[in-house]
């Protein structure tokens, strides 16, 4: 009998640590058995239970907690921006210039196209950008494709943006810089990728997102980021195993955001998939960004007189979408940043309402990506339909405050930007990821960005952060195990082991944060994040198999 899956099944007891778990606030162990939490409770409960059959590791007091779930990334993009230049430190167009002709040495893409990531003319003293000729002096010749940072345009050099026909398209200009279509364009130029290419890249970014203690992510595939081949070896991942033989992987959430004009519209563009997606929804964009100046505003952009964004998709084609996907049962969404594109998404729910019924689109679990300028009644719109926000707090981080690109962009009405605490107090459910590359895969970062919110009253409790990051974004993906992000018997054994300096309770108001740390309050402890430090990953589990180990930990 010693061959049976029971015997197989291997039993792991973690101890001598704090465990993140409703079950026992004071929980220092948790024993894990094949693939499920068994049990969570005290050191001296967890000496009475070991015995020689199982293996027992040594927390030696860092945290245990449930795996992070990233709501909105992109792994081909991730694993290329993590792999290509890195233009996040450059300050001008002479430093991007500089470090275009420096990767002569080390070209990054393939058939020899520069790839590069992260630059942000709003950080720089003189905005000016380089031309596309200059561009293709500084590469020697060789097609450049350099994303901004927010992912919505990008500078080209001249021999790409003949190559990829940008001449005439919309978001052409005379300039290097491309948007819209014309910026699609030129990206899926540079993404005709042999399988054995995009998976390289995937895994570059799996295994990031793993040594950052995530356990999922969900992809946010839609045919202007990439092809369906390149969906469909995300979606792999989880039916194969990693690069090296037996390596599990993060579990892949995916999505395609195509548009549905009607629902037998919508079912073939799911069987013309080829596998099993959660829904229409993620990137589908109705606007664009702030950065770029192509997010869908009801006022001008501060910075640009008369100017107010794109409006990619119609009311009425938002809404025949929504229709298909609710008479389908299945998720639909969008992209979403302005509030004149929010208008049009919440135009588009109404629209469908009317046709369906509120009690089916309420049912579909719909969800926007982003949501980032939205007034109270639009708000209340949005808890109205039970609509998801999928949200990215470290935007605020980056870009919110005094003196930011929100500022410079939106002048006073950057205050209403990424409003959580408002979709918190009207019942928006809520989740975060970090739309990577966007913004890194750094999981505690996210959370000290709720916690530090530039606007005091849009901040949120560490634990409403850590909430949205864990099991929130299995319940946004609908997941079919309602146990999913909590370490409790018989939940999933998905988890990440974290070296901390000191665990309390945060909140947005401190005379809360002094009491609740009292053992009489019963309230589970997270990592001080007022360092400005994150806390460091030492093991992720997904599943009771293991991501990532960082060695630190021994049996």
């Amino acid at each position: 009998m010693t061959d049976s899956p029971a015997a197989a099944r291997k039993v792991t007891l973690y101890r001598n640590g704090s465990v993140y778990t409703a079950a026992d606030p004071f929980a220092t162990a948790m024993l894990v058995d094949g693939d499920t939490v068994a049990w969570v409770g005290s050191e001296q409960a967890a000496t009475s239970i070991a015995d020689s059959t199982m293996e027992v590791i040594d927390l030696q007091g860092a945290l245990l907690a449930p795996g992070f779930v990233d709501s909105h990334a992109h792994l081909t993009e991730t694993g290329i921006a993590l792999d290509g230049l890195q233009l996040t430190g450059v300050r001008s167009a002479a430093e991007l210039l500089d470090a275009v002709a420096a990767s002569r040495a080390s070209v990054s893409g393939a058939g020899g196209t520069v790839l590069g990531h992260g630059w942000d003319e709003t950080t720089w003293s003189d905005p000016t950008l380089p031309t596309r000729e200059e561009i293709e002096r500084a590469a020697g010749g060789r097609r450049v494709y350099l994303s901004r940072v927010d992912v919505h345009s990008a500078l080209v050099s001249s021999s790409l943006a003949a190559a990829a026909g940008l001449d005439g398209l919309d978001g052409d200009s005379a300039g290097s810089q491309v948007k819209r279509g014309a910026h699609t364009a030129a990206r899926l130029a540079t993404r005709q990728l042999p399988a054995a290419a995009l998976r390289a890249y995937q895994q570059r970014a799996l295994t990031e997102a793993a040594a950052n203690g995530y356990v999922a992510l969900a992809e946010m595939a839609a045919p202007h980021i990439g092809s369906i081949e390149d969906l469909q070896v995300a979606s792999a991942w989880n039916t194969t195993p990693g690069e090296a033989a037996g390596a599990p992987v993060p579990e892949i959430l995916p999505y395609w955001g195509e548009l549905a004009t009607s629902a037998e519209h919508a079912r073939s563009i799911l069987d013309g998939l080829g596998l099993p997606v959660l829904g229409l929804a993620g990137d589908l964009n109705i606007d664009g960004s702030i950065g770029s100046r192509t997010a869908s505003l009801r006022a001008d952009y501060a910075d640009a007189p008369g100017e107010r964004g794109s409006l990619y998709l119609s009311v009425a084609e938002a809404a025949a979408h929504v229709t298909a996907c609710s008479l389908l049962g299945i998720q639909a969404g969008f992209h979403v940043i302005g509030d004149a594109g929010l208008d049009a998404a919440l135009d588009a729910l109404d629209l469908a309402a009317a046709e369906v019924g509120e009690q089916r689109v309420r049912a579909a679990g719909h969800r926007f990506e982003h949501v980032e300028l939205a007034d109270p009644a639009a708000i209340s719109r949005l808890a109205h339909y039970s609509v998801t926000v999928s949200a990215q707090p470290v935007f605020d981080a980056l870009w919110g405050g005094e003196n930011s690109l929100y500022q410079q962009r939106l002048g006073s009405r950057q205050q209403g930007m990424n409003p959580f605490g408002s979709f918190y107090a009207a019942g928006v459910p809520i989740c975060f990821g970090s739309d990577s590359p966007v913004t890194p895969l750094r999981p505690w970062s996210s959370v000290r960005a709720c916690l530090q919110h530039s606007n005091p009253a849009e901040q949120i409790s560490a634990r409403a952060a850590f909430l949205g990051h864990t099991r929130a974004g299995w319940r946004a993906a609908r997941y079919p195990n309602p146990m999913a992000g909590q370490l409790v018997p018989g939940a999933p054994a998905s988890f990440a082991v974290w070296e901390v300096e000191e665990l309390m309770v945060q909140v947005s108001d401190g005379r809360v944060q002094s009491w609740s740390t009292d053992p009489r309050a019963r309230t589970p402890l997270l990592p001080a994040l007022d360092t400005g430090s994150d806390p460091t990953c030492l093991l992720t589990v997904r599943d009771g198999q293991e991501l990532y180990a960082s060695g630190a930990l021994g049996a």
